[in-house]
């Protein structure tokens, strides 16, 4: 069996990505205090577990 890393980041949101979507959303960049407001807020928002069994279903016959 190959050894694996369990601790690896599979996937991430980076400040570019929040202000690409408030800009769009929203019509402006946030501020840095906005983002410092949502960032620990916004993994409550996605549901994790859907898009794991989602992606599975999809690729692993």
């Amino acid at each position: 069996m190959i050894a694996v890393n369990l601790d690896k980041v599979i996937y991430q949101l980076t400040i570019e990505d929040i202000q690409n979507v408030a800009d769009d959303f929203l019509g402006r960049l946030l501020t840095i205090n906005e983002i410092e407001l949502i960032e620990g807020k916004i993994g409550d928002n996605i549901d994790w577990y859907c898009a794991i069994v989602n992606t599975i279903t999809l690729n692993i016959k």
